[in-house]
């Protein structure tokens, strides 16, 4: 029996998307008899007649959040014999959440020609189910071993730490004015932000870390604190909460804001906190920088959490089960 082969088409190789919803799969694939390859799209005519002829050879085809013109998804369509769209953020609005008739367009055009979607949490299935009968929460995960480090925390200072990039630079930029008024009383604290940029700061001392693959769950455990601020809007609604399942995998207590999914994978005064204010924002990293014991309590029961909930194990069983079953009705 031929192996069977499942083609991932999406933005870039190294984007988060493609990482944490497709090549981190890879290994669960090929165990269960698949052969898993990835192609990034571009809009040369040499890598479009590329996906065309890998889709034709695939079994299963699984586009991950890109949407393209009418045409080559006409052409797709006809290439492909089973065909899946992946998406973790309201990819059908504009990144400040206003609507968009355009991106709308084309997510509609994108959900009616699939055989199955698979969406990162609730509300964006919400979303594809208005289009498309066949879609499935599938939601973001992490591969919890990664983050089994013997972590060498420093002890002259309490590190916070923010891992991202600079398209969600603004909503730790809007944190700045709580972060520096703890640090005005608490002159110990520092701020790790893992990315590639580094922020301007009055009295709050900054670590900025070079984002890697290789180093970003070291740096994490390395921290006490990760924190995720984030504004409430359509289209951090999409968003599924994957610093913040980075952190809890981690083992680090975690202060979020309560939008998209951060309220339901954070448990208020068991794994984190959930502040909405300025003020709830100084209050409870003042209470996690004070108390070591509560750090490690919150932490500890945030790494079980995500390991019985949000573990990539958990996560490649589902997907699996999905592709098995739209296999044999081609």
């Amino acid at each position: 029996m031929n192996q069977r082969t499942i083609l991932f088409i999406s933005k870039s190789e190294t984007s988060a998307s493609t990482r944490y919803r497709a090549l981190t799969y890879f290994p669960y694939l090929q165990a269960t008899g698949w052969n898993p390859v990835h192609i990034a799209a571009d809009k040369s005519f040499v890598r479009r007649m590329q996906i065309l002829q890998r889709a034709a050879k695939a079994d299963v085809v699984v586009i991950l959040r890109k949407t393209f013109s009418p045409f080559f998804i006409y052409l797709l369509r006809r290439s492909a014999g089973i065909l899946v769209f992946d998406f973790d953020d309201a990819i059908f609005l504009r990144s400040n959440g206003q609507a968009s008739s355009l991106r709308m367009k084309r997510f509609r055009r994108m959900m009616k020609i699939c055989d199955q979607v698979w969406a990162g949490n609730h509300y964006l299935a919400s979303a594809a189910l208005a289009f498309n009968p066949r879609v499935s929460i599938l939601p973001t995960s992490v591969n919890t071993e990664k983050y089994r480090i013997d972590a060498r925390k420093p002890d002259d200072s309490i590190d916070l730490v923010w891992i991202g990039s600079k398209s969600t630079r603004k909503y730790l930029t809007d944190a700045l004015p709580a972060l520096e008024s703890v640090a005005k009383q608490r002159p110990q604290i520092r701020l790790k932000i893992i990315a590639n940029f580094d922020l301007e700061t009055n009295h709050l001392k900054t670590l900025p870390v070079q984002w890697s693959e290789a180093s970003e769950a070291t740096e994490l455990a390395n921290s006490h604190v990760g924190i995720a601020p984030m504004s409430e809007n359509p289209w951090t609604r999409g968003k599924c909460a994957l610093k913040v399942l980075q952190y809890m995998a981690a083992g680090l207590p975690v202060v979020a804001s309560p939008a998209g999914i951060n309220k339901d994978v954070v448990i208020h005064d068991e794994t984190g906190y959930l502040a909405t204010t300025e003020q709830e924002w100084i209050n409870y990293i003042q209470r996690l920088v004070e108390d070591p014991s509560l750090r490690k309590r919150l932490g500890e029961t945030g790494r079980k959490r995500v390991i019985e909930n949000y573990s990539e194990d958990n996560t490649a069983k589902a997907l699996l089960t999905s592709i098995n079953n739209l296999y044999p009705s081609r």
